[in-house]
């Protein structure tokens, strides 16, 4: 799965339409690949996510209530995060300390 976090703010009154059309602008993406899209409000305590289940688009709106999530730097682009990332991000925590762990990897097969 791979979910495109767009850094730069968008109008909050897009629906589905408009943001498929500003993933396809802004970020030069097939809005239409299953691809996650999360775009984020100017108030940093809104996001809304994006994508296609195969049968239409679907979008969620998320609105925190004491908190603002935590937002890579504004400019041009998107950033890619992990599913872990973006669930850190989904409930409010700062994604930026998610790190995977480190497996070494084993000598022989048992």
């Amino acid at each position: 799965m791979r979910i495109l976090v767009a850094t730069k703010p968008v109008d909050f009154r897009k629906g589905h339409d408009g943001l498929a059309a500003l993933a396809q602008s802004m970020l030069a993406e097939d809005p239409f690949t299953g691809t996650i899209f999360v775009f984020r409000s100017k108030r940093a305590d809104r996001l809304k996510i994006l994508f296609w289940d195969g049968s239409g688009l679907v979008m969620a709106y998320k609105r925190l209530e004491a908190d603002s999530f935590t937002w890579p730097a504004v400019r041009d682009g998107a950033l890619t995060l992990s599913r872990i990332q973006f669930e850190a991000l989904f409930a409010g925590l700062d994604w930026r300390r998610v790190r995977p762990l480190e497996i070494p990897k084993p000598d022989l097969a048992e």
